[in-house]
């Protein structure tokens, strides 16, 4: 490794806290990782870890060095991104984390012309459900739906997520169509499972937010899997929008319970705090924020 790639590698390990989870994040082996910190720090002659039964800290040398590696390295991103308009192409490989759907029907089919732009730039896809943690599983961009709870994560707002009540025409000829949300006990849901439990529906009330805690004979932790079971008329389910917007279009499932649609949700595209976003991911959110744009689905409220 060059000096720039074991300074990467530092930060990884200090922002980690741990020689494996870098190792991981790096797609090397743990005793590399040793290696090379022992390496770097023997070449400095100042200890910059301090390693305990707790795990890894810095120490006051680690602290200034880190700071320093930083300041440098986003330097030298930042360097490239601007001299490299039309000189220097991104390249590289961008870890991101998604949902599976919205990565198989949106994303993935647009990555063409993504490559044919950026034909240095390798895309590895995480696919989740889970809030995972970006720097200790190495993730450059990461799709999140909702608000932020971590305001040390660097965000681009790049849509907007409208929920839809839906259910087929078949299953609503057979069970009747419910009036109001209170309906909706007397009728099979599709929860969607979230760390062993059924995720709320929320709805926009005359009094407020509505919430109630779906049932059904079918449950399932995979948003394509509601979208087959409610086309199999089992039930109805209450899912994002971009999830059914083609099968509302062309009527294999009804748009219910409208007036009561809560709040669109916030889309942001996020990467770790605490340095400047590499060129590479750089290029891949504003290809993210072009393909939601042209979705009706999925573009800004």
């Amino acid at each position: 490794m060059d000096r720039l790639d074991v300074m990467r590698l530092f930060l990884r390990v200090a922002d980690s806290g741990s020689f494996s989870k870098a190792a991981r994040a790096a797609g090397i082996v743990q005793p590399t990782v040793s290696k090379q910190i022992a390496a770097l720090e023997a070449r400095l002659g100042a200890q910059l870890l301090r390693r305990t039964s707790r795990g890894l800290s810095l120490t006051g040398a680690g602290q200034d060095f880190y700071d320093s590696s930083v300041r440098l390295l986003g330097d030298l991103d930042a360097a490239e991104s601007r001299i490299g308009r039309g000189q220097v192409a991104p390249s590289g490989l961008v870890r991101v984390a998604l949902s599976a759907g919205l990565g198989r029907m949106y994303v993935v089919p647009r990555l063409p012309d993504f490559f044919a732009q950026f034909p240095d730039v390798a895309i590895d896809l995480d696919i989740s459900e889970r809030h995972v943690n970006l720097i200790e599983e190495g993730i450059d961009v990461a799709i999140r739906i909702g608000h932020l709870a971590d305001s040390t994560l660097v965000a681009r707002r790049i849509g907007s997520m409208t929920m839809s009540t839906v259910a087929s025409p078949a299953y609503l000829e057979r069970f009747g169509t419910p009036a109001t949300p209170d309906d909706l006990a007397r009728h099979a849901a599709v929860p969607f499972m979230y760390q062993g439990a059924p995720r709320p529906w929320e709805f926009n009330g005359p009094d407020g937010v509505m919430t109630l805690v779906p049932k059904g004979p079918v449950q399932t932790n995979d948003a394509e899997h509601i979208r087959a079971t409610v086309l199999a008329g089992l039930g109805i389910a209450h899912s994002a929008g971009w999830l059914f917007a083609a099968d509302i279009a062309s009527g294999a499932v009804t748009h219910i319970l409208t007036e009561y649609t809560p709040a669109p949700y916030p889309i942001n595209a996020v990467c770790p705090g605490g340095r400047r976003v590499p060129g590479k991911a750089k290029v891949f959110i504003e290809f993210l924020a072009g393909i939601f744009a042209d979705e009706p689905a999925l573009k800004l409220a």
